[in-house]
């Protein structure tokens, strides 16, 4: 098993920014991708970004060149720094990472962007 614990969400003001944290734990051997997703009231959970253990990353469309996936593999922990937020980009966020066969996903936290 492996938990995952998201921290960073809060509430900011439209061009704000704010750093995401998910920490992974227990049975993280060979942990490959992780990635943040996010779901907006009324919506579909959707990508955000997510990043491979060599570090290579993909991103929405909606969120490319605002925000930025790093993981440090050392401490198991993956981050999502996010600059001139939006108010669409309102929702709650997820940390995902793989193993194996098997998705992982973490609690979420909230994230609110005031106009």
């Amino acid at each position: 098993q492996v938990q995952l614990v998201e921290s960073g969400g809060g509430l900011v003001q439209a061009g704000g920014s704010l750093r995401l944290s998910c920490a992974a734990s227990g049975s993280i051997f060979g942990i490959g991708a992780m990635g943040w997703y996010r779901q907006a009231p009324g919506k579909q959970r959707e990508l955000v970004a997510i990043i491979t253990r060599r570090g290579s990353t993909d991103y929405a469309p909606s969120v490319k060149g605002r925000f930025t996936i790093s993981r440090d593999n050392a401490e198991n922990t993956v981050y999502l720094q996010m600059g001139s937020l939006k108010t669409e980009d309102t929702a709650v966020y997820y940390c995902q990472a793989n193993l194996g066969t098997t998705n992982y996903w973490g609690q979420g936290t909230q994230v609110t962007v005031s106009s």
